[in-house]
């Protein structure tokens, strides 16, 4: 593998595609917290309700707007998750390249599986 070319597209799908990840993090941020989530796009009152819709409905509502399409926003995400899935391939090789030891790496790869899953499973409630 060419890690010169790896470190390159791994660089520069990350800078394209951070503006959008950071939404899509935050606007999830937000929708994991508030419960109280809006049943339509007329009842997004403020701009954060409004990006949320965004996130969940892939529309920026607008008083104006009589109808949406949302065809090519749903092209760009697809674009952004390959993208993402592809950087974050490349980020893992390039860790696994560049350090001199692996086994930080491979150790912070399977806590980053299984805290996840652990945290999930800590919060079920069995009766």
């Amino acid at each position: 593998m060419n890690w010169k070319l790896a470190r390159r597209v791994h660089l520069y799908l990350g800078c394209f595609f951070a503006p959008l990840l950071v939404f899509y993090v935050a606007t999830g941020w937000y929708q994991t917290f508030n419960t109280n989530r809006n049943k339509s796009l007329a009842e997004a009152d403020s701009w954060v309700e409004k990006l949320a819709s965004v996130h969940k409905d892939r529309v920026y509502p607008s008083a104006k707007a009589t109808s949406y399409s949302t065809k090519f926003f749903e092209a760009l995400v697809v674009v952004m998750s390959v993208a993402v899935l592809l950087t974050v391939g490349l980020g893992i090789a390039l860790a696994l390249k560049a350090g001199a030891s692996r086994w930080p790496v491979l150790a912070a790869l399977i806590l980053g599986v299984v805290m996840p899953i652990l945290a999930l499973w800590m919060g079920q409630r069995v009766e």
